[in-house]
């Protein structure tokens, strides 16, 4: 998975935790540690998706575009990863591989693909904030409706 999936989720999960409250990207970035250039594109992607709203202005931010439970993993990792070629031969366009009728490994490296995905299929943006309150401690978040 790309660091981009990553921190897309990371501000899917972030948002979650903040309810109805909107939230900045400099904040989601602070709580992580990481750039906020980063997270920026994820932001904007997952706002045309319809996973976030955006609201523009000086008190503006971001926050879910429907309910968490509503958010599918799955979904989301397919959306900002793109292709999922694990290997050249996963693309019939520009596999060159001449053992693409008989090999084994192809196969497994489907069925590894598939299962991941799977697993993620299974999986709503509210299954994994479930813990809420430990994730609101190790990020700082406040509770909605409370200011930090």
């Amino acid at each position: 998975m790309t660091a981009y999936t990553n921190f897309a989720l990371r501000t899917l999960m972030y948002c979650a935790l903040k309810g109805q409250n909107l939230s900045r990207v400099q904040d989601i970035a602070d709580a992580y540690g990481i750039s906020k250039a980063h997270l920026v594109k994820a932001a904007h992607q997952l706002g045309q998706l319809g996973y976030l709203e955006t609201v523009r202005g000086r008190q503006g931010g971001i926050r879910l575009a429907r309910p968490a439970a509503q958010i599918n993993i799955g979904e989301v990792v397919r959306h900002t990863e793109g292709d999922m070629d694990l290997v050249e031969c996963f693309n019939p366009l520009t596999n060159t591989c001449p053992l693409m009728t008989v090999c084994r490994l192809n196969r497994a490296f489907v069925k590894a693909r598939d299962a991941f995905l799977a697993v993620l299929d299974a999986l709503t943006l509210a299954d994994i904030t479930g813990n809420d309150g430990q994730l609101r401690t190790l990020l700082n978040v406040s509770e909605p409706g409370r200011h930090a």
